[in-house]
């Protein structure tokens, strides 16, 4: 399953890009499917049900803070040994958040459950990418792609089916028989991938940038709050702030940075990860905010919003087979310009949707949505790594997949942000209002991606697209 340079031979392991998808799948949906359980388990913990916010809070920041030192564990260990203990880590830890008497031992599960996460999905996707052929990235990656899609907008409908019909406790016991399907797989196609010279851990780097990722996800959270502390937020994104501009420091004079920011002189590589950052942003806003707006917009239920938040995951799907051909024959500055175009244009229709909408409509919208959506996020996933030398692909997967992990909380945060600023200048309108405002603004944003797409190179990534 090593890389071979042979005509004719392919160096992609299908079954390795699976496992790695199904692992991706559980992580990010264990970052959000606890929000539909938090009533329920509330009252087993005997807590407020916004205290369980903690539990995913404490998720989301060890995720972040153990995702940079992933690369450094695979150098030293060995990638089979770093993903299988992570699985392992991950599976058991959800046991124990299931069994979790009270909310102190969950939060102390979901950290553990974190840190298998930290570990699992980085080093996975570096052992597809760096196995794979240049010219069947396009491939590796749609492999890769399906779980960011897919996980955010069913973890809602799928959370509540199970604490409806069974109980909170399998959002986490579901992982378990996954988790040792995932742990037997992964030890018979995972390659022991090492590096011979192993570096120090840059162990200043690490706590500089843990703080700031750490100080960051408390932040964000603290904006989504109700009611937000707004000098508990200053005083968590000043010292994010003020961390991560030290950690930028030290990673530009270190010899040997925990994140190399090397990579960021490819100049698809930064596309991938500056306009690629801002889309993200804001495309990972859109589930958050949708069902919201039709529950206290529209007046809807849970169960009707859920269904119908379920035509976007419809367009993801039903378009992911095409996504690829799509990028081979047009290109990715073409297909970026249609994704990030069409998307800031669907997102003006979300600003334009109301109660009186025909259901047909909003549906045709949220379809729209989904197909623009999982185009885009192929397209961006496979830019970024098409012309970063194997030599850097560690420290490039790294470096993405903090930013990613950025991004996606800045995502939910600034979509809370914007509601709360519409709310506050429009005293007394319709509550559907500040939603479509929300979306306005978001639209706005998404004008960026569109920029940067337009003045990319029109040959941008071409060595993976042509075959």
């Amino acid at each position: 399953m090593r890389s071979t340079t042979s005509a004719g031979t392919s160096s992609f392991s299908r079954a390795l890009a699976l496992l790695v998808a199904g692992t991706y799948f559980m992580e990010i949906l264990d970052g959000t499917i606890i929000a539909t359980a938090a009533a329920g388990m509330a009252a087993d913990l005997h807590v407020r049900p916004v205290d369980i916010n903690l539990a995913m809070t404490s998720y989301l920041i060890t995720l972040a803070v153990g995702i940079p030192i992933s690369g450094w564990l695979a150098k030293r260990f060995g990638a089979r040994r770093v993903f299988t203990a992570a699985i392992a880590i991950f599976t058991l830890a959800s046991l124990l958040c299931a069994l979790s008497p009270n909310l102190a031992f969950l939060c102390g599960a979901r950290m553990l459950q974190g840190l298998g996460g930290a570990m699992m999905v980085p080093v996975g996707r570096l052992v597809v990418l760096r196995d794979a052929d240049r010219k069947e990235f396009l491939e590796a990656i749609a492999y890769l792609t399906w779980p960011a899609l897919i996980a955010p907008v069913i973890a809602p409908a799928l959370g509540g089916l199970l604490t409806t019909y069974a109980s909170w406790h399998w959002i986490f016991l579901i992982n378990v028989p996954l988790g040792i399907i995932a742990f037997i797989t992964a030890t018979r196609v995972v390659p022991d991938i090492r590096a011979r010279k192993v570096p120090p851990p840059d162990w200043t780097g690490f706590v500089l940038c843990g703080v700031a990722l750490a100080a960051l996800v408390i932040g964000l959270e603290r904006v989504g709050s109700a009611p937000t502390r707004w000098a508990g937020v200053v005083l968590w994104l000043g010292l994010a702030l003020a961390s991560g501009t030290g950690a930028l420091w030290w990673f530009r004079r270190a010899r040997h940075p925990l994140l190399d920011l090397r990579a960021l002189r490819i100049p698809t590589f930064r596309a991938g990860n500056g306009g690629g950052a801002l889309y993200r942003l804001v495309i990972n806003a859109v589930p958050f905010l949708l069902p919201l707006m039709f529950m206290l917009g529209f007046g809807w239920t849970a169960f009707e919003a859920g269904l119908m938040t379920m035509a976007v995951f419809a367009g993801n799907v039903l378009i992911k087979p095409a996504t690829s051909p799509l990028i081979r024959r047009f290109g990715f500055r073409n297909v970026l310009l249609l994704s990030n175009a069409g998307g800031a244009l669907v997102l003006g229709a979300c600003a334009l949707l109301g109660p009186e909408t025909p259901l047909v409509a909003i549906a045709a919208v949220l379809f729209a949505s989904g197909v623009l959506r999982s185009i885009g996020f192929s397209a961006y996933n496979t830019l970024q790594f098409a012309d970063v030398p194997k030599a850097r692909m560690s420290g490039a997967n790294t470096l993405s997949s903090t930013i990613a992990q950025i991004a996606t909380g800045l995502g939910v945060a600034v979509g809370a942000l914007i509601l709360r600023a519409a709310d506050a200048l429009l005293p007394g309108a319709a509550p559907v209002a500040s939603y479509q405002w929300t979306f306005a603004v978001l639209a706005v944003l998404m004008l960026y991606p569109v920029l940067e797409a337009l003045l990319m190179h029109r040959t941008a990534g071409e060595e993976v697209r042509t075959r």
